[in-house]
C-alpha cells in the first residue's frame, strides 16, 4: 500500500465523527495551504488566445441563479451547468445554457436556453420554441442518445424534479419524465448526471448524483447560525452540517423505460458525500465504465464496475478520494484526459479557495498518484474552482488544463477584499515532461475577465479547428470565449457513432498515435462542473500531417485506422471505418448536413 493510501484511510478514520453543530465551520472544506513558489516563465509563445464573443453571438440572457450580492442558502450559490450539442444534426454545434430561479421574485426570461447554430458565429434563441424553455432550479445536464435513434436526448438534474427531454428530430423537445420512469417522490437536489452503459447492452443508462438534502424550512438562513461563517464573515450553511442523498443508477429496460436498480447495483449503499460532477468511462482498463464522482467537503467516489451489474466503491484504495495528506476537499468539477501522453486516462479536479486544484495520473491500471505539486499546479490557491478540461487549447499535441473560477460568498469581499466574488478564469499550459505554467493575461482577454463563474463546456463552436469555451457565470450573461489559434499546428476531431454499441458511443476510448507522442481521450457524457464537450474528440497534432486512432468501442470492440490526414473531421462508424471526413477552416463543407445512419 502506497503511503498516500494509509494516509487517506487515516483520514478517513479521523473524520468518521463530524465535529457537533456550532464548534465547526459548517461551510466548504479547504486545507488552507499556502501557494507554492512560481518558477523563471519558460518565455515560450501560447498561439491560443480567447475572446469573448457571448454579445456579438447572441448569448444574452443572464442565468438566473439566486440573489444579487447576497446568498441566503447554499441552493443560491452552487450554479449550474451547460451542454454543447448538436441537437439538429447540422454538423455545427448548438448550446444548452441552463439556470436556476429565485426564492423571491423570479424575474421573466429565467428559463433554460437552447441557442441554435446559425453557422456564421451567431446563435439564434429557440428556447420557447424547442420545448426546453422551462423556468426551474436546474443545475446539472447530460446528453445523449438513449432510444438509439440518431438524436440526441437531454436529461437535467434540478432542485425539484429532475427532467428528461426526448428529441423529436424536429428541433423540437418531450418532457418524457413520467413516461421514462424516472419521476422520483418529494424534493431531491440532483447535481451530478451522466448516461453509461454499465451493462454493455447498447442502451444508455443513467446515474445521478444529488448534492444534499436541501429543505428550505429546516436550513436556518445566513446569520443565523454562529457556526456558519467565513473567516468570522456570516455566511450560508452547507453542505457540512446538512443531510446527505444516495446516489441513483437506472437501468434502460429498451422500451422507452428506466428501472431504478440502484440497490442492486451497490449504488445505494453508498455513503454519498455532498456529491456533485459525476463522469463515466473505464479508468481500469478492463473494457467497462466506472464512475467518479467529486464531492465537496466529503471524500470523493469511485465505482468500479464489477461486470455483473453491480459497482464497487474504491476512492481511498485507488487514491482518488482525498487530498495527499488524507483530508477532505471540496470537490467541484473533474476534467479528464492524458496529460501526460502516455495512453491512459488522468482526473483533474477543482476545489475551494485555500487549497489547490489536484492532478491525478493513472497508472494504467486505474490507481492514480496526485501529481499536483510537480507539476507546478500548486502555484494557484486564489479562487473557488470550478469547470475543468484537460484540452489542447493551442493545438500543439500536448493537454493543457483550464478551470472557471468564482467565489460562493457575495458578502465576504466587503470585509475580506482579497476574497473577490468575481475572479478569471485560468489557464496552466502544459510544457511537456509533465510540467505546467500558469497563464492569465497571456491567453486572451476572455480568460482574464472576471465573474463568478460555474460550469464549462469545451468544443469547437466555429467549426475552424480549435476548441472554444463556453462558461456559465452567475446572474450575468454566460461567456462565449472563442480561441483564435495562431501558428501552423494541426490538429484532428474524431467523431464515433455506435452500432452494436450505445449510438452516440459515450464510454468509448480513443488513442491517437502522432509522431513519436500519443493520446488518449473518452467520449464522455458529463464532465467539467455538471456540463458537456463537443461530443467530437479534438486532439492538437502538433507538427505531425497524418495520425492514427485507435478505438476502444463500449461493447468491447477495438478498431484501427492508419494514415489518417490531419486539419479534417473524421466520423468512424463502428464496424464500418471511416463513413466521412470533412474540412473546416477555409474549405469547410457547410451544407452537408449529417444525418442518419451517421449519427
Amino acid at each position: 500500500m502506497t503511503r498516500r493510501q494509509v494516509l487517506s484511510i487515516l483520514g478517513a478514520l479521523a473524520s468518521a465523527e463530524p465535529p457537533a453543530r456550532g464548534q465547526q465551520n459548517r461551510g466548504m472544506a479547504s486545507r488552507g495551504v499556502a501557494a507554492t513558489p512560481r518558477g523563471t516563465p519558460s518565455g515560450r509563445p501560447f498561439h491560443a488566445r480567447f475572446v469573448n464573443v457571448a454579445q456579438s453571438a447572441g448569448l444574452r440572457a443572464p442565468v438566473v441563479y439566486g440573489g444579487i450580492g447576497r446568498t441566503d442558502y447554499i441552493l443560491e450559490s452552487m450554479g449550474c451547468g451547460a451542454a454543447f450539442l448538436d441537437y439538429d444534426n447540422d454538423g455545427w454545434l448548438d448550446i444548452i445554457v441552463l439556470t436556476g430561479r429565485r426564492l423571491q421574485s423570479t424575474p421573466e426570461g429565467a428559463i433554460i436556453r437552447l441557442y441554435r447554430n446559425n453557422r456564421d458565429g451567431t446563435f439564434s434563441d429557440v428556447s420557447e420554441k424547442s420545448g426546453l424553455g422551462r423556468s426551474v432550479w436546474a443545475t446539472g445536464i447530460t446528453v445523449g442518445d438513449y432510444d438509439n435513434d440518431g438524436f440526441d436526448d437531454v436529461f437535467i438534474t434540478c432542485w425539484g424534479q429532475n427532467i428528461l427531454f426526448h428529441n423529436n428530430g424536429n428541433g423540437t423537445f418531450t418532457d418524457v419524465t413520467e413516461k421514462a420512469g424516472l419521476i422520483h417522490p418529494g424534493t431531491r437536489y440532483g447535481t451530478g448526471c451522466t448516461w453509461i452503459d454499465y451493462d454493455r447492452d447498447g442502451r444508455l443508462d443513467l446515474f445521478v448524483s444529488h448534492y444534499n438534502v436541501f429543505e428550505l424550512a429546516k436550513v436556518p438562513p445566513r446569520g443565523k447560525d454562529p457556526g456558519c461563517n467565513y473567516n468570522g464573515v456570516p455566511i450560508f450553511c452547507g453542505p457540512a452540517g446538512l443531510p446527505q442523498e444516495s446516489c441513483r443508477l437506472y437501468h434502460n429496460n429498451g422500451d422507452g423505460a428506466f428501472s431504478d436498480v440502484s440497490v442492486k447495483s451497490g449504488i445505494a449503499a453508498v455513503k454519498p458525500g455532498y456529491a456533485l460532477t459525476a463522469v463515466a468511462t473505464d479508468f481500469d482498463g478492463d473494457g467497462w465504465p466506472d464512475i467518479y464522482v467529486a464531492c465537496d467537503t466529503s471524500p470523493s467516489l469511485f465505482f468500479r464496475n464489477n461486470r455483473d451489474g453491480t459497482f464497487t466503491e474504491e476512492g481511498l484504495e485507488r487514491g482518488v478520494s482525498l487530498s495527499e495528506d488524507g483530508q477532505e476537499q471540496a470537490g467541484m468539477g473533474l476534467g479528464i484526459g492524458d496529460f501526460n501522453g502516455d495512453g491512459y486516462l488522468d482526473i483533474f479536479k477543482t476545489h475551494f479557495r485555500g487549497d489547490t486544484e489536484v492532478l491525478y495520473r493513472n497508472n494504467s491500471k486505474g490507481y492514480f498518484r496526485d501529481m499536483t505539486l510537480r507539476a507546478g499546479l500548486g502555484v494557484e490557491t486564489r479562487f473557488v474552482a470550478w469547470g475543468a478540461a484537460i484540452v489542447d487549447l493551442d493545438n500543439d499535441g500536448l493537454p493543457d488544463i483550464f478551470f472557471s473560477t468564482g467565489m460562493v460568498y457575495p458578502e465576504v469581499e466587503q470585509k475580506i477584499p482579497d476574497a473577490p466574488y468575481k475572479t478569471p478564469n485560468v489557464v496552466f499550459r502544459n510544457l511537456g515532461g509533465e510540467k505546467f505554467e500558469e497563464l492569465l493575461q497571456e491567453a486572451g482577454p476572455g480568460i482574464a475577465e472576471v465573474h463568478s463563474s460555474r460550469g464549462a463546456a469545451f468544443g469547437d463552436f466555429d467549426n475552424d479547428g480549435d476548441v472554444d469555451i463556453l462558461v456559465v457565470n452567475v446572474n450575468e450573461p454566460p461567456s462565449l470565449l472563442r480561441n483564435d489559434v495562431s501558428g501552423r499546428d494541426h490538429w484532428l476531431k474524431v467523431l464515433l457513432v455506435g452500432t452494436v454499441s450505445n449510438r452516440s458511443a459515450i464510454g468509448a476510448q480513443v488513442v491517437v498515435s502522432y509522431g513519436e507522442r500519443k493520446q488518449a481521450q473518452a467520449v464522455l457524457a458529463q464532465s467539467s462542473y455538471l456540463s458537456v464537450n463537443d461530443r467530437r474528440l479534438h486532439f492538437g497534432l502538433g507538427s505531425a500531417i497524418t495520425a492514427s486512432v485507435e478505438i476502444r468501442w463500449p461493447n468491447g470492440g477495438h478498431e484501427n485506422i492508419a494514415d489518417v490526414a490531419a486539419d479534417r473531421l473524421v466520423v468512424i462508424r463502428e464496424g464500418s471505418g471511416v463513413v466521412r471526413t470533412e474540412r473546416f477552416g477555409k474549405s469547410l463543407e457547410r451544407d452537408h448536413p449529417l444525418k442518419p445512419p451517421f449519427l
